[in-house]
Protein backbone atom coordinates (compact mmCIF):
# COMPACT_ATOMS: atom_id res chain seq x y z
CA UNK A 1 0.00 0.00 0.00
CA UNK A 2 1.21 3.64 -0.65
CA UNK A 3 1.45 6.57 1.17
CA UNK A 4 -2.07 9.03 1.43
CA UNK A 5 -0.74 11.59 -1.10
CA UNK A 6 -0.13 14.65 0.40
CA UNK A 7 -0.79 18.69 -1.05
CA UNK A 8 2.60 19.05 -2.99
CA UNK A 9 1.72 15.80 -4.71
CA UNK A 10 -0.97 17.12 -6.41
CA UNK A 11 0.99 19.56 -8.39
CA UNK A 12 2.01 17.55 -12.01
CA UNK A 13 5.53 18.96 -11.99
CA UNK A 14 6.62 17.91 -9.03
CA UNK A 15 9.58 15.08 -8.92
CA UNK A 16 9.10 11.15 -9.28
CA UNK A 17 9.21 10.11 -5.29
CA UNK A 18 10.87 6.96 -3.46
CA UNK A 19 8.16 4.54 -2.58
CA UNK A 20 7.14 3.69 0.70
CA UNK A 21 8.09 -0.05 1.68
CA UNK A 22 4.70 -1.67 1.27
CA UNK A 23 3.58 -4.18 4.25
CA UNK A 24 5.06 -6.81 5.29
CA UNK A 25 1.72 -9.07 4.23
CA UNK A 26 1.50 -7.98 0.38
CA UNK A 27 3.53 -10.18 -1.13
CA UNK A 28 0.76 -13.00 -1.63
CA UNK A 29 2.89 -15.12 0.44
CA UNK A 30 5.76 -16.11 -1.35
CA UNK A 31 7.85 -13.45 0.79
CA UNK A 32 10.32 -10.77 -0.02
CA UNK A 33 13.07 -12.90 -0.86
CA UNK A 34 11.20 -14.44 -3.80
CA UNK A 35 10.09 -11.45 -4.62
CA UNK A 36 13.12 -9.82 -5.54
CA UNK A 37 15.01 -12.79 -7.01
CA UNK A 38 12.32 -13.36 -9.46
CA UNK A 39 12.90 -12.68 -13.26
CA UNK A 40 10.46 -12.61 -15.80
CA UNK A 41 6.60 -13.44 -15.65
CA UNK A 42 5.69 -14.98 -12.24
CA UNK A 43 2.75 -15.91 -13.70
CA UNK A 44 1.81 -17.87 -17.61
CA UNK A 45 -0.41 -15.68 -19.87
CA UNK A 46 -3.09 -18.34 -19.17
CA UNK A 47 -2.04 -18.51 -14.97
CA UNK A 48 0.23 -21.04 -14.70
CA UNK A 49 3.02 -20.63 -12.48
CA UNK A 50 6.72 -20.23 -14.09
CA UNK A 51 8.59 -21.04 -10.74
CA UNK A 52 9.77 -24.72 -10.37
CA UNK A 53 11.14 -26.87 -7.59
CA UNK A 54 13.75 -29.46 -7.75
CA UNK A 55 14.85 -32.53 -5.64
CA UNK A 56 11.42 -34.08 -5.85
CA UNK A 57 12.13 -36.11 -9.28
CA UNK A 58 10.81 -35.47 -12.84
CA UNK A 59 7.37 -36.26 -11.55
CA UNK A 60 6.67 -36.96 -15.11
CA UNK A 61 3.90 -39.66 -13.86
CA UNK A 62 1.66 -36.84 -12.07
CA UNK A 63 2.48 -34.20 -14.75
CA UNK A 64 0.93 -36.49 -17.56
CA UNK A 65 -2.15 -36.96 -15.14
CA UNK A 66 -2.64 -33.47 -14.96
CA UNK A 67 -2.11 -33.10 -18.11
CA UNK A 68 -4.69 -35.31 -19.52
CA UNK A 69 -7.21 -33.82 -16.91
CA UNK A 70 -6.58 -30.46 -18.46
CA UNK A 71 -6.36 -31.06 -22.45
CA UNK A 72 -9.09 -30.32 -24.72
CA UNK A 73 -11.72 -33.69 -25.08
CA UNK A 74 -10.59 -33.80 -28.41
CA UNK A 75 -6.81 -34.24 -27.94
CA UNK A 76 -7.32 -36.78 -24.62
CA UNK A 77 -9.09 -38.78 -27.39
CA UNK A 78 -6.62 -38.91 -29.68
CA UNK A 79 -3.97 -39.36 -27.40
CA UNK A 80 -6.39 -42.00 -25.58
CA UNK A 81 -6.74 -43.81 -29.51
CA UNK A 82 -2.99 -43.08 -30.13
CA UNK A 83 -1.71 -44.90 -26.71
CA UNK A 84 -4.32 -47.79 -27.49
CA UNK A 85 -2.91 -48.17 -31.30
CA UNK A 86 1.08 -48.14 -30.07
CA UNK A 87 0.72 -50.21 -27.73
CA UNK A 88 -1.36 -52.98 -29.64
CA UNK A 89 1.07 -52.17 -32.74
CA UNK A 90 3.66 -53.29 -30.09
CA UNK A 91 2.70 -56.30 -29.69
CA UNK A 92 1.68 -57.25 -33.21
CA UNK A 93 5.47 -56.62 -33.68
CA UNK A 94 5.62 -59.13 -30.92
CA UNK A 95 3.80 -61.81 -32.44
CA UNK A 96 5.15 -61.27 -35.91
CA UNK A 97 8.85 -61.91 -34.49
CA UNK A 98 7.70 -65.04 -33.41
CA UNK A 99 7.17 -66.34 -37.05
CA UNK A 100 4.30 -66.66 -39.04
CA UNK A 101 2.89 -69.48 -37.26
CA UNK A 102 2.61 -68.06 -33.70
CA UNK A 103 -0.73 -66.67 -34.60
CA UNK A 104 -3.12 -69.07 -36.42
CA UNK A 105 -6.87 -70.12 -37.62
CA UNK A 106 -7.20 -67.01 -40.13
CA UNK A 107 -7.63 -69.16 -42.76
CA UNK A 108 -11.54 -68.01 -43.02
CA UNK A 109 -10.62 -64.44 -42.00
CA UNK A 110 -8.43 -63.41 -45.37
CA UNK A 111 -5.80 -61.92 -43.31
CA UNK A 112 -2.87 -62.68 -45.12
CA UNK A 113 -0.28 -60.54 -44.19
CA UNK A 114 1.04 -61.93 -40.94
CA UNK A 115 0.91 -57.79 -39.18
CA UNK A 116 -2.28 -57.37 -39.81
CA UNK A 117 -3.17 -61.02 -38.68
CA UNK A 118 -1.32 -60.52 -35.40
CA UNK A 119 -2.30 -57.01 -34.65
CA UNK A 120 -6.00 -58.01 -35.05
CA UNK A 121 -5.23 -60.47 -32.77
CA UNK A 122 -3.95 -58.54 -30.55
CA UNK A 123 -6.46 -55.65 -30.75
CA UNK A 124 -9.20 -58.51 -29.72
CA UNK A 125 -6.79 -59.80 -27.17
CA UNK A 126 -6.04 -56.28 -25.31
CA UNK A 127 -9.70 -55.11 -25.27
CA UNK A 128 -11.19 -58.70 -24.06
CA UNK A 129 -13.94 -58.05 -27.22
CA UNK A 130 -12.74 -61.44 -28.63
CA UNK A 131 -10.41 -62.69 -31.30
CA UNK A 132 -12.81 -63.84 -33.81
CA UNK A 133 -11.20 -67.63 -33.99
CA UNK A 134 -7.78 -66.18 -34.25
CA UNK A 135 -5.49 -68.32 -31.36
CA UNK A 136 -1.61 -68.27 -30.64
CA UNK A 137 0.50 -71.07 -31.52
CA UNK A 138 3.36 -71.92 -29.13
CA UNK A 139 4.57 -71.02 -25.24
CA UNK A 140 5.88 -67.55 -26.49
CA UNK A 141 2.90 -66.61 -28.17
CA UNK A 142 0.79 -67.87 -25.41
CA UNK A 143 3.24 -65.75 -22.98
CA UNK A 144 2.58 -62.87 -25.26
CA UNK A 145 -1.20 -63.23 -24.84
CA UNK A 146 -0.81 -63.55 -20.73
CA UNK A 147 0.62 -60.71 -20.59
CA UNK A 148 -1.32 -58.73 -22.99
CA UNK A 149 -4.77 -60.09 -21.20
CA UNK A 150 -3.38 -58.49 -17.78
CA UNK A 151 -2.21 -54.71 -19.48
CA UNK A 152 -5.38 -54.58 -21.72
CA UNK A 153 -7.96 -54.33 -18.74
CA UNK A 154 -5.40 -52.16 -16.67
CA UNK A 155 -5.36 -50.09 -19.09
CA UNK A 156 -8.58 -49.42 -20.00
CA UNK A 157 -9.60 -49.45 -16.06
CA UNK A 158 -6.82 -45.73 -16.10
CA UNK A 159 -8.33 -44.42 -19.29
CA UNK A 160 -12.25 -45.14 -17.58
CA UNK A 161 -10.54 -43.42 -14.28
CA UNK A 162 -8.97 -40.30 -16.57
CA UNK A 163 -12.35 -40.01 -17.91
CA UNK A 164 -14.80 -39.90 -14.77
CA UNK A 165 -12.28 -38.02 -13.22
CA UNK A 166 -12.28 -35.35 -16.41
CA UNK A 167 -16.26 -35.34 -16.09
CA UNK A 168 -16.32 -35.07 -12.31
CA UNK A 169 -13.76 -32.45 -11.73
CA UNK A 170 -14.94 -28.76 -10.99
CA UNK A 171 -13.61 -26.47 -13.11
CA UNK A 172 -14.18 -22.66 -14.48
CA UNK A 173 -13.04 -21.19 -17.96
CA UNK A 174 -13.16 -18.02 -18.38
CA UNK A 175 -11.96 -15.63 -21.13
CA UNK A 176 -9.85 -12.59 -20.29
CA UNK A 177 -9.34 -10.04 -22.57
CA UNK A 178 -5.93 -10.41 -24.85
CA UNK A 179 -4.51 -6.88 -23.01
CA UNK A 180 -5.40 -4.82 -20.17
CA UNK A 181 -6.61 -1.40 -21.12
CA UNK A 182 -5.38 2.19 -19.40
CA UNK A 183 -8.39 3.57 -19.93
CA UNK A 184 -10.17 6.93 -19.37
CA UNK A 185 -12.05 6.64 -15.87
CA UNK A 186 -14.46 9.42 -14.07
CA UNK A 187 -12.39 12.17 -15.28
CA UNK A 188 -8.97 10.38 -14.73
CA UNK A 189 -7.39 6.92 -15.53
CA UNK A 190 -8.53 3.28 -14.65
CA UNK A 191 -6.39 -0.16 -15.64
CA UNK A 192 -8.73 -2.28 -16.92
CA UNK A 193 -9.77 -5.65 -18.23
CA UNK A 194 -12.25 -7.37 -18.30
CA UNK A 195 -13.52 -11.34 -18.84
CA UNK A 196 -16.56 -14.13 -19.45
CA UNK A 197 -17.62 -17.23 -18.23
CA UNK A 198 -16.92 -19.61 -21.37
CA UNK A 199 -18.92 -22.34 -19.88
CA UNK A 200 -22.91 -22.85 -19.70
CA UNK A 201 -22.63 -23.29 -16.10
CA UNK A 202 -22.69 -20.38 -14.05
CA UNK A 203 -20.73 -18.72 -11.67
CA UNK A 204 -21.91 -17.13 -8.03
CA UNK A 205 -20.19 -15.06 -5.21
CA UNK A 206 -17.31 -13.89 -8.00
CA UNK A 207 -14.47 -11.70 -6.39
CA UNK A 208 -11.56 -10.95 -7.84
CA UNK A 209 -8.07 -9.72 -6.39
CA UNK A 210 -5.42 -7.98 -8.81
CA UNK A 211 -1.60 -7.15 -7.45
CA UNK A 212 0.95 -5.00 -9.03
CA UNK A 213 4.25 -6.80 -9.57
CA UNK A 214 7.12 -4.60 -10.19
CA UNK A 215 10.14 -2.63 -9.30
CA UNK A 216 10.29 0.77 -7.74
CA UNK A 217 12.82 2.99 -5.77
CA UNK A 218 12.56 2.75 -1.83
CA UNK A 219 15.06 4.71 -0.03
CA UNK A 220 17.57 4.58 -3.08
CA UNK A 221 17.64 1.08 -3.70
CA UNK A 222 15.82 -0.80 -6.33
CA UNK A 223 13.05 -3.37 -5.34
CA UNK A 224 10.70 -5.18 -6.67
CA UNK A 225 7.25 -5.41 -4.87
CA UNK A 226 3.97 -6.32 -4.82
CA UNK A 227 1.12 -3.74 -4.42
CA UNK A 228 -2.55 -4.68 -3.91
CA UNK A 229 -4.79 -2.98 -6.41
CA UNK A 230 -8.13 -1.45 -4.87
CA UNK A 231 -11.09 -1.91 -7.32
CA UNK A 232 -13.98 -0.43 -8.55
CA UNK A 233 -15.68 -3.35 -7.41
CA UNK A 234 -14.26 -6.69 -6.23
CA UNK A 235 -17.49 -8.96 -5.80
CA UNK A 236 -20.35 -9.75 -7.35
CA UNK A 237 -23.37 -11.65 -6.78
CA UNK A 238 -24.08 -13.10 -10.36
CA UNK A 239 -22.26 -13.30 -13.39
CA UNK A 240 -24.31 -13.79 -16.15
CA UNK A 241 -22.38 -12.00 -19.19
CA UNK A 242 -19.15 -10.25 -18.37
CA UNK A 243 -17.31 -8.08 -16.36
CA UNK A 244 -14.97 -5.44 -16.52
CA UNK A 245 -12.47 -4.89 -13.39
CA UNK A 246 -11.43 -1.45 -12.71
CA UNK A 247 -8.32 -0.03 -10.91
CA UNK A 248 -9.09 3.69 -10.38
CA UNK A 249 -5.89 5.36 -11.12
CA UNK A 250 -6.27 7.96 -7.98
CA UNK A 251 -3.55 9.67 -5.66
CA UNK A 252 -3.69 7.34 -3.24
CA UNK A 253 -2.53 4.42 -6.22
CA UNK A 254 0.72 3.15 -6.42
CA UNK A 255 0.06 3.59 -9.78
CA UNK A 256 -0.49 6.91 -9.79
CA UNK A 257 1.53 8.93 -12.33
CA UNK A 258 2.04 5.65 -14.30
CA UNK A 259 3.20 5.66 -18.21
CA UNK A 260 4.32 3.37 -20.78
CA UNK A 261 7.82 3.95 -19.70
CA UNK A 262 7.49 3.31 -16.14
CA UNK A 263 5.73 0.32 -16.47
CA UNK A 264 8.23 -0.94 -18.89
CA UNK A 265 11.21 0.13 -16.68
CA UNK A 266 9.84 -1.55 -13.82
CA UNK A 267 9.03 -5.17 -15.59
CA UNK A 268 5.36 -4.91 -14.90
CA UNK A 269 3.32 -7.48 -13.80
CA UNK A 270 -0.17 -7.46 -13.43
CA UNK A 271 -0.98 -10.48 -11.44
CA UNK A 272 -5.01 -11.84 -11.42
CA UNK A 273 -6.37 -14.01 -8.84
CA UNK A 274 -10.71 -15.13 -9.73
CA UNK A 275 -12.37 -17.13 -7.31
CA UNK A 276 -16.22 -18.13 -7.23
CA UNK A 277 -18.73 -21.02 -6.80
CA UNK A 278 -19.45 -23.28 -9.00
CA UNK A 279 -23.11 -24.22 -9.32
CA UNK A 280 -22.82 -27.66 -11.33
CA UNK A 281 -20.84 -29.34 -8.48
CA UNK A 282 -21.61 -26.72 -5.89
CA UNK A 283 -18.03 -25.74 -5.12
CA UNK A 284 -15.79 -23.34 -5.56
CA UNK A 285 -12.94 -22.39 -8.35
CA UNK A 286 -10.18 -20.31 -8.65
CA UNK A 287 -8.79 -19.06 -11.89
CA UNK A 288 -5.40 -17.01 -12.49
CA UNK A 289 -4.37 -14.77 -15.31
CA UNK A 290 -1.44 -12.39 -15.60
CA UNK A 291 -0.54 -8.96 -17.74
CA UNK A 292 2.75 -7.80 -18.54
CA UNK A 293 3.65 -4.77 -18.81
CA UNK A 294 3.80 -4.61 -23.15
CA UNK A 295 -0.03 -6.20 -23.21
CA UNK A 296 -1.13 -3.28 -21.70
CA UNK A 297 -2.92 -0.74 -24.17
CA UNK A 298 -3.00 2.74 -23.92
CA UNK A 299 -5.06 5.81 -25.50
CA UNK A 300 -7.84 3.18 -25.62
CA UNK A 301 -11.30 2.46 -23.97
CA UNK A 302 -13.24 -1.26 -24.69
CA UNK A 303 -15.20 -1.32 -27.29
CA UNK A 304 -19.25 -1.60 -26.53
CA UNK A 305 -19.58 -5.96 -26.21
CA UNK A 306 -23.79 -5.91 -25.97
CA UNK A 307 -25.84 -6.59 -28.81
CA UNK A 308 -29.09 -7.48 -29.15
CA UNK A 309 -31.06 -10.81 -28.88
CA UNK A 310 -34.17 -12.24 -30.63
CA UNK A 311 -36.17 -12.33 -27.75
CA UNK A 312 -34.99 -9.15 -26.47
CA UNK A 313 -32.49 -10.76 -23.76
CA UNK A 314 -29.95 -9.03 -22.75
CA UNK A 315 -26.86 -10.21 -24.61
CA UNK A 316 -23.17 -10.28 -25.44
CA UNK A 317 -20.56 -10.78 -28.20
CA UNK A 318 -17.65 -12.97 -26.73
CA UNK A 319 -16.03 -12.07 -29.92
CA UNK A 320 -15.44 -8.52 -29.03
CA UNK A 321 -14.38 -8.78 -25.37
CA UNK A 322 -10.40 -8.06 -26.65
CA UNK A 323 -11.82 -5.06 -28.87
CA UNK A 324 -11.15 -1.62 -27.73
CA UNK A 325 -11.77 1.75 -29.22
CA UNK A 326 -8.61 3.95 -30.04
CA UNK A 327 -8.59 7.69 -28.30
CA UNK A 328 -6.33 10.76 -29.65
CA UNK A 329 -2.90 10.51 -28.53
CA UNK A 330 -2.36 11.12 -25.02
CA UNK A 331 -5.63 10.75 -23.49
CA UNK A 332 -4.39 7.83 -21.22
CA UNK A 333 -0.29 8.07 -21.68
CA UNK A 334 -0.40 11.93 -19.86
CA UNK A 335 -1.12 10.84 -16.18
CA UNK A 336 -4.17 13.03 -14.90
CA UNK A 337 -3.26 16.15 -12.67
CA UNK A 338 -5.25 14.72 -9.76
CA UNK A 339 -3.15 11.66 -9.58
CA UNK A 340 0.12 13.50 -8.27
CA UNK A 341 3.47 12.61 -8.66
CA UNK A 342 4.50 9.57 -9.59
CA UNK A 343 6.92 6.89 -7.31
CA UNK A 344 10.14 6.39 -9.46
CA UNK A 345 11.11 3.30 -10.93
Amino acid sequence: MTAPATDHLNDTDAADISAPAPPADSDLGFGRVVAQQTRGRFLSKDGRATARKFGLGGQRTEHLYLRALNVPWGTFLLWTVGAVLLMNGIFALGYGSLGSGAIAGAGTLGLDDPFMRAFVYSVGAFTTTGTDGLHAMGSAAHLLTIMQSLIGPLTGMIIAGLVIARLTRPRARLRFSESAVIAPYEGGRGLMFRFVNELPSELTDVTVSVNLFWYEDIDGKRERNFHVLTLEREHVAFFPLHWTVVHPITADSPMRGVTPERLCSGDTEILVLITAHEETFSTHVSVRASYRWDEVSWDAKFANIFTTAGDDALAIDVDRLSRFDRLPEGTTRIPAPAEGAPISA
